[in-house]
């Protein structure tokens, strides 16, 4: 039986939510901006170690906050299926502090609002724009001590532009996922150095 895993992509307006999407799908980017107004599901299929998943990939539009209950999910169009979905990439722009306290506060009220009945749902930071380094807010070191230490959420950086760590936190996030329980069969499988070992590829 193949496993389906839903994954939420949330962030602020600009920060490469979809380019980050589209170069792991399609192989594709663009330089025209265009904003995501309304909710987009992706569903490829990929192949991890010989096991087969099905991804429903939520690309979620900007929401005020997370949802605090099911009528409030159902009540905002943007927001079905996020309460209740296997994982999540907060997506930020390392050249935008704003795009940052954004997912700070989207990661608190996740951690607040989840549905407990689901379990818990592995996280994982994006910092985009790695292309744009020289222009960065603040260090990575100190945006990774944070997330890590802190947050305990997973943390990568990316350029959708150069196809940078791309594959990488799509492959990062499943394994998390994997790890936690969602494929018990393969509870063996641990974040930490699995992506040295884990193969990854879309169908």
């Amino acid at each position: 039986m193949v496993e389906t895993l839903s994954i939420a992509v949330i962030g602020d307006p600009g920060v490469g939510k979809t380019s980050i999407i589209r170069q792991f799908l399609y192989n594709d980017f663009t330089e025209v901006y265009t904003p995501t107004n309304s909710r987009y599901v992706y569903r490829p299929s990929v192949i991890l170690n010989g096991n087969m998943f099905d991804l429903k990939i939520m690309e979620v539009p900007p929401i005020s906050s997370f949802p605090a209950s099911t009528c409030q999910e159902w009540l905002d169009l943007r927001c079905h299926g996020v309460r209740t979905a296997s994982a999540y990439i907060l997506v930020y722009d390392i050249c935008c502090m704003e795009s940052f306290e954004y997912i700070k506060m989207i990661r608190q009220q996740i951690v607040d609002n989840r549905v407990s009945s689901s379990g818990e749902a592995p996280i994982l930071v994006v910092g985009s724009k790695r292309d744009l380094q020289r222009q960065r807010f603040t260090s990575r070191r100190a945006v990774s001590l944070l997330v890590k230490k802190t947050w305990k959420c997973g943390y990568i950086e990316c350029s959708a532009k150069y196809n940078w760590h791309i594959t990488l936190l799509f492959k990062e996030l499943l394994a998390s996922a994997v790890a936690r329980g969602l494929k018990h069969n393969h509870s063996s499988i641990r974040l930490q150095g699995a992506l040295h070992r884990n193969r990854c590829s879309i169908m």
